[in-house]
């Protein structure tokens, strides 16, 4: 379910959101209203698997990007039929095992890794893939 922007999302999502590791607007968004007002991409089933990586973690995660709009995306270089024009994550690797959190993210229902010095990309795509960035 896409939301036009973060408040949006909080007013309807505020009595269902289940996930207490993460916040609509570190997963929105952050073109900073260069195009959109903070869209959001709503998957629970996707945030279910998130959630039960930090757990398996047991340490915080950061998100440096979460979904983009399809302008933004463009701007930071995505690839033109990027996950995060739904739903993907890349997550910081500071403070992290690399191994560890790869292997909890496999676990836990995650197809796509992208693997890069500093974050590791997650999403949920149909067939598994796996790639490292330069």
């Amino acid at each position: 379910m896409l939301f036009k922007n973060v408040a949006a999302a909080q007013t309807v999502l505020r009595d269902a959101w289940r996930w207490p590791h993460f916040a609509v607007g570190e997963l929105s968004c952050r073109c900073r209203g260069r195009f959109c007002d903070g869209q959001y991409w709503h998957d629970p089933a996707f945030l279910d698997a998130l959630e039960a990586v930090r757990v398996r973690v047991g340490r915080p995660l950061v998100i440096n990007s979460g979904h983009r709009c399809a302008q933004w995306n463009g701007a930071v270089g995505g690839a033109a039929l990027s996950q995060h024009k739904r739903f993907a994550v890349d997550i910081s690797l500071r403070g992290h095992d690399r191994r560890a959190l790869l292997a909890a993210a496999k676990e836990t229902g995650f197809r796509g890794f992208g693997l890069a010095r500093n974050f590791l990309h997650l999403d949920r795509r149909m067939r598994p893939a796996t790639w490292f960035y330069k």
